[in-house]
């Protein structure tokens, strides 16, 4: 058998982040001893009449201990109670006064208070009974030898002993579940977090749902009539299309019972076509319509209705529109907002806003086409009480645009602005986008339509996050800033431990 090490007892406060907070026990047991050690001395042989030598050797016996306390208050118990029981027979020898307190002089009566306090912050119920019945034993045993009778003086060790171990367990209990709180805290928050990413990878792929089912519908049509189209196909050709159709068929319904399962009872069946490029005018307007002013540039040409985008990558461009407006009238009614859609070559892609660092080009696209979306809105006119709660936003904040901007291999770019404001800046490769589906008449380079692996952990949190391979998610946020743009979490401090 492999033995197992017994690790050392950890000193009172000994886990506190603050250097002050885990030096103050022993700071307090060395003032203790060192104060009580010539104490016990003057009072056992000015007051008492007892021998000089005697009373050095119970003074180290009830003060020297205390020193140990801080670490093992249990062994120091046992050694200042023997001192003490010690002293108190020495006692019967000498002739004293009787207004003198016995079996225990004051000086030793402090010393086994602090020690019974520190341990009621360390032992369990179980040890601090039998601490205490020991106690009241050797109370009522020396009573039976009293040299002066036996008076409510004689019991004052017992009760204050007692006191002391009642609070020092109440204070270990009240700690112990302050911590088991704080550690449920924790772990709830991590599993919201998780639950939260699961939840948008869910709905994201319930969106995408419509848009592949779309072109998987038009391959079966296609398929199906391609016999009518195109006359005089050999007979092995159109064999091929029909077991072309009839797989597109089941894939489809394949499709919709992954779509059965990825839906929640929350859910609702949505019937109308998911939203794109076209509709972020709509979206500009109906903001601009509930109070705030933003000021709006599409791609350029005649409308963003002319630009050809894969329809992953205009969903994805719609909906961090959408979340990152929603965000504006809740946590800054009225600001000013921009809101800008560029489309260009990626190694000619002009920074949308100078202020900024440039940030890198995704991986996946570097010789393609990059769709950025700039969200960008200044301080509110005066400051809100409150979030207020506005219809539109249908995600959860930066963990759905990030999850969304991981899904075509782009970047993310988000953070608070030194005027107060907030900026959220999104670079979508649109040629070649991993998983997603090209626009009719484009075609993707090959060896481009892989999903993004992603390096970290679901529900990670952070700064300078990375997504490996075809691009990456960057944040520039302060941590702490989970789930709504431009609102802030404090984080709390745990205080020291007694343990």
């Amino acid at each position: 058998m492999t033995p197992v090490k017994e690790e050392p007892p950890r000193a009172l406060l000994a886990t506190s982040s603050r250097r002050w907070v885990r030096a103050l026990p022993w700071a307090l047991a060395f003032v203790l001893a060192v104060s009580l050690l010539p104490t016990t001395i003057v009072v056992l042989t000015a007051d008492y009449g007892l021998n000089g030598a005697v009373a050095a050797g119970l003074a180290v016996g009830q003060a020297a201990p205390l020193l140990l306390a801080v670490a093992r208050p249990l062994r120091a118990w046992c050694v200042v109670f023997v001192a003490d029981v010690a002293g108190a027979v020495a006692l019967l020898g000498v002739d004293f006064e009787e207004r003198l307190l016995w079996p225990f002089p004051p000086p030793g009566l402090v010393g086994y208070v602090a020690l019974c306090l520190a341990l009621g912050l360390r032992e369990r119920r179980r040890t601090l009974l039998l601490v205490w019945l020991a106690t009241a034993a050797a109370n009522v045993g020396l009573g039976f030898v009293a040299p002066h009778g036996v008076g409510a003086q004689e019991l004052l060790l017992t009760i204050l002993g007692g006191v002391a171990l009642l609070l020092g367990g109440a204070l270990r209990e009240r700690y112990e579940v302050q911590r088991r709180l704080a550690e449920q805290e924790t772990i709830s928050e991590a599993e919201r977090a998780r639950r939260t990413l699961l939840e948008e990878r869910a709905r994201i792929a319930r969106e995408l749902h419509d848009v592949v089912a779309h072109h998987m519908s038009v391959i079966t049509v296609q398929a199906d009539t391609a016999e009518y189209r195109l006359p005089g196909l050999p007979p092995d050709v159109r064999g091929e299309f029909t077991t072309i159709a009839s797989t597109a068929r089941e894939s489809l319904g394949e499709m919709r019972r992954l779509l059965g399962v990825l839906r929640s009872e929350e859910a609702r069946g949505e019937l109308g076509p998911q939203p794109g490029l076209t509709q972020i005018g709509q979206l500009v307007e109906a903001t601009a319509r509930a109070g705030g002013p933003v000021d709006y540039s599409p791609c350029e040409g005649e409308g963003e209705g002319d630009v050809s985008v894969p329809d992953a990558v205009g969903l994805s461009a719609y909906r961090i529109v959408q979340e990152a407006l929603a965000n504006v009238v809740r946590h800054a009614p009225g600001a000013p907002t921009r809101v800008s859609l560029t489309l260009s070559q990626s190694r000619s892609q002009p920074d949308p806003d100078p202020g900024r660092e440039p940030q890198p080009e995704p991986e996946g696209d570097r010789d393609g086409r990059l769709l950025t979306v700039l969200v960008v809105n200044g301080p509110p006119p005066r400051p809100p009480g409150r979030p207020l709660e506005a219809g539109g936003g249908t995600g959860h904040g930066l963990v759905g645009m990030r999850e969304r901007v991981r899904l075509v291999g782009g970047t993310l770019d988000v953070g608070p602005l030194p005027d107060g404001g907030f900026r959220v800046a999104a670079r979508l490769p649109v040629s070649g986008a991993p998983g997603a589906t090209q626009a009719p008449g484009e075609t993707g380079a090959p060896g481009e339509s892989g999903a993004p692996r992603e390096t970290e952990a679901p529900g990670a949190t952070g700064t300078n996050r990375e997504i490996g391979e075809t691009g990456e998610t960057r944040e520039t946020g302060e941590p702490g800033e989970t789930s709504e743009t431009g609102a802030t979490r404090a984080t709390g401090e745990t205080g020291g431990d007694f343990t």
